[in-house]
């Protein structure tokens, strides 16, 4: 094999996606600290202990693990943050009121989650710590999609569901831990004949209730007919209440709301609503996110929690780059100090400027302007 090939689902940034990639990032960033979300950064790799901790029991197959050389003990290279987030919340940051922090930097999965998706996104979000009501769920929501429309993407649907259907169920039957893991499995593989036979020995109400499961996806009639055709539980009752209450909040904001009662996307660690963003051009999700109460519990501190993150990477590619801006090229002259006056001048309002080397072939400048000595005065000419 070749020294500079890389590994399969890994790939370099060339100048013009990074530069893409980069502004998007600010104007991400910029939005979430103007709305009171400090930022952190965890680092690439710790304790797999505290990497699989909440929400990150979901990403033990996704994750790479070396040996401490120091310790000896198992580390792993995060392959999501939000964990990590939550463990600075709670024994770092230790606030006993409400705390947001965002976060942007790349994580590491073992295979990509798509065939056109890298192993190594570059994951950027946003957490709430300290309020279980449903006005931070809004917070975060209405914040995802403002995001978005800062880096320029255009005509969102949101996608809006609560895994408390889907428990209320379980809870309600009386069914196994071991049948729940079975009916999880077939519920996200959208297995309806699976689904069928794993129903048949349940009573007619369960039986008929997850049979419905997987065709309560569509507008807000969805709502409606869910409330009149699943049991009348309370945690289900409450569940399309919030569902209901976040339909009004949000659709003057967003283009298109539909409802899918059977996403059970992290379930094993969201305890309410659950949401995704999707824009044209992009047949996966731009962003997730959702409710997770319990994600601090296993750092002493279950602190009620909610947010979302997206790839920057996926992001970027669904708004159009700017060319990469030329720069002003300066001839090199040594100890002119009027000459360096002029390119820090430049530079500090923006500009970019080369200063030429001694045989460069100037056209490897990326320039569209000079600076050339006119009556004694270093000016910008057209080059």
């Amino acid at each position: 094999m070749r020294n500079w090939l890389l590994p399969e689902y890994v790939e370099d940034i060339l100048p013009v996606e990074t530069l893409h990639i980069e502004i998007v990032r600010r104007q991400i960033i910029d939005l979430l600290l103007v709305n009171g979300y400090q930022q952190v950064i965890p680092p690439l790799l710790e304790y797999v202990e505290s990497l699989l901790s909440g929400s990150g029991s979901d990403m033990d197959l996704q994750m790479f693990k070396v040996i401490d050389q120091l310790s000896g003990r198992m580390m792993g290279l995060r392959a999501d943050m939000t964990p990590q987030v939550a463990r600075i919340d709670a024994h770092l940051l230790n606030c006993a009121g409400i705390t947001r922090l965002c976060y942007a930097n790349s994580v590491l999965h073992t295979v990509p989650s798509g065939i056109t998706q890298t192993r190594e996104p570059l994951q950027i979000g946003a957490e709430l710590y300290g309020h279980s009501g449903l006005e931070s769920d809004l917070e975060v929501q209405r914040l995802m999609l403002q995001c978005l429309s800062v880096s320029g993407v255009g005509e969102i649907q949101l996608d809006l569901g609560h895994v408390a259907v889907f428990r209320g169920l379980i809870k309600g039957a009386g069914i196994s831990r071991e049948l729940e893991t079975e009916l999880f499995s077939v519920l996200q593989a959208k297995d309806i004949s699976t689904l069928q036979e794993l129903c048949i020995k349940l009573p007619k109400h369960a039986r008929e209730a997850l049979m419905l499961l997987p065709d309560l996806y569509g507008d807000k009639e969805i709502l409606i007919h869910a409330s009149e055709r699943l049991p009348d539980y309370p945690e289900i009752k409450i569940a399309l209440n919030e569902l209901n209450i976040i339909e009004e909040e949000l659709k003057p904001t967003v283009d298109k709301i539909s409802f899918d009662l059977a996403d059970l996307r992290g379930y094993h660690y969201h305890t309410g609503v659950v949401f995704a963003a999707y824009a044209n051009g992009s047949s996966n999700a731009i962003a997730l996110g959702g409710r997770y109460d319990e994600i601090g519990k296993a750092f002493g501190r279950a602190r009620p929690a909610t947010g979302f993150s997206m790839d920057l990477r996926e992001l970027s590619k669904l708004v159009r780059p700017k060319a990469y801006p030329k720069g002003i090229r300066a001839p090199f002259q040594k100890k002119d100090t009027e000459l360096e006056a002029k390119i820090e001048q430049l530079r500090k309002a923006g500009h970019i400027v080369i200063m030429e080397l001694p045989g460069q072939n100037n056209e490897s400048l990326n320039c569209d302007r000079q600076l050339v000595l006119h009556n004694e005065q270093w000016i910008v000419a057209e080059i």
